[in-house]
């Protein structure tokens, strides 16, 4: 409001009244981010260097991508990854967004840095990343958590506030968006905005989303009370697959030892029957233990080369027969990209040693799915070269065969 087109015929009493009007008004209006793009425009505003626009690069693999306008009032990552082969590739977005952003004020112990985004996604369950930076970042894990979306309906609001961002006047900031490993098809992530704020982290309140800790710490094994073991679990092949494998064994002297393996072209499956905790929340994310039998890899260590892949079982055959279970019956015809989830829960290396444990941390959005049954279960399989078996839970009356643990509220 410009007060000075106010009447001159207003009397004193009014001027108060209106000057107070205009004080409520400026103290309810929101405030504007120091940093916003609503994508608004004919056209998204791209910079190759990420200065005065977005960058937007993929790598890892041979996927493609485009950001562009995708609609009125949003703008859309897409992302052709049916060129690729190992599923490891990663699309991201990137910009600097300094504008108004006093970096003065972040020594100051209540105030952070926060990015927030509003998006919907093509496919689900899916996972996109958030992360602030430096030009002086080396660690470009550090600072960066994953965000679970559950359907493809609905536009999410994500956020994630840095506390710690070692950020002083004169650096860079860079925000930054990304998806990984999502599949190998096409894939689209439409974006409403993206904001960043120096926030005071005593008003701002919590994070938004279903944040999942990228590459998290693995808890110790008996901080967990609930613990679930697999009531069907089964090798199939994904290239002969009308085999069944249920029977897979290494025989040792006289003595044949029940084996989940994968290598090749070979997967395990794994199913729990969690009815004892329905309707129950997760607090917090879980365990896969498996122990191992036996270990082949490449010695040398290669990045996303000679892991195990946990993937969730989203569709298929929810009741199948582990005697008689192939990759053809629990697909049911589907292809296997509707029935397990391309991305993958956590690609993570095995522990050599025969009667050695690993152990695979669970998010706890996907564990809240295996407990509503969302998840029909978890499926093993290679990344990379490598020959790795678990004992079952047919030998010694289960003592070494997979859990699930997990802790719930």
């Amino acid at each position: 409001m410009n007060v000075k087109s106010l009447p001159v015929s207003i009397s004193s009493r009014g001027k108060k009244w209106h000057w107070f009007l205009l004080l409520v008004s400026l103290w309810a209006a929101p405030v504007r981010a120091q940093f916003r793009d609503d994508f608004n425009g004919p056209a998204v505003q791209t910079d190759p260097d990420g200065i005065s626009g977005w960058t937007f690069s993929t790598g890892d693999g041979k996927a493609v991508m485009d950001f562009r306008q995708g609609g009125l009032g949003y703008a859309s990552i897409f992302v052709d990854a049916s060129g690729d082969q190992r599923n490891v590739w990663w699309a991201l977005i990137e910009r600097q967004v300094l504008e108004r952003i006093d970096l003065g004020r972040l020594k100051q112990p209540d105030r952070a840095l926060r990015i927030e985004a509003r998006l919907r996604v093509s496919h689900a369950p899916r996972r996109v990343n958030l992360q602030l930076l430096t030009q002086r970042t080396t660690d470009f894990e550090s600072n960066l958590m994953e965000f679970d979306i559950a359907d493809t309906v609905n536009w999410h609001t994500i956020s994630l506030t840095v506390p710690d961002l070692d950020a002083v006047p004169g650096d860079t900031v860079i925000a930054h968006l990304a998806l990984m490993d999502w599949g190998l098809e096409k894939y689209r992530v439409d974006v409403d905005y993206i904001k960043v704020d120096l926030v005071n982290v005593t008003e701002v309140g919590p994070d938004l989303g279903n944040a999942v800790p990228y590459h998290p710490p693995v808890p110790a094994p008996g901080s967990f009370i609930c613990v679930a073991r697999t009531d069907r679990a089964a090798t199939i092949d994904l290239e002969n697959r009308e085999l069944n494998l249920s029977d897979w064994v290494v025989i040792d002297g006289a003595k044949k030892i029940a084996l989940l393996a994968v290598g090749a072209s070979q997967g395990s499956i794994l199913h729990w029957d969690l009815s004892a905790w329905q309707g129950k929340k997760a607090a917090g994310q879980g365990l896969l233990e498996l122990t191992t039998r036996t270990l082949e890899r490449k010695a040398e260590d290669l990045k996303d080369f000679g892991l195990i892949r946990v993937v969730e079982i989203l569709g298929g055959d929810p009741a199948w027969e582990q005697k008689t279970v192939t990759a053809a019956s629990l697909c049911r015809g589907w292809k296997l990209s509707r029935v397990m989830n391309p991305q993958m829960v956590i690609d993570w290396p095995v522990i050599s040693g025969n009667d050695s444990k690993t152990y695979f941390t669970i998010s706890e959005p996907v564990l809240q799915r295996l407990l509503d049954g969302k998840t029909l279960g978890l499926a093993l399989l290679p990344l990379g070269a490598i020959h790795a078996a678990f004992y079952a839970e047919e030998n010694e009356s289960g003592k070494t065969g997979p859990r699930l643990r997990f802790n719930t509220k």
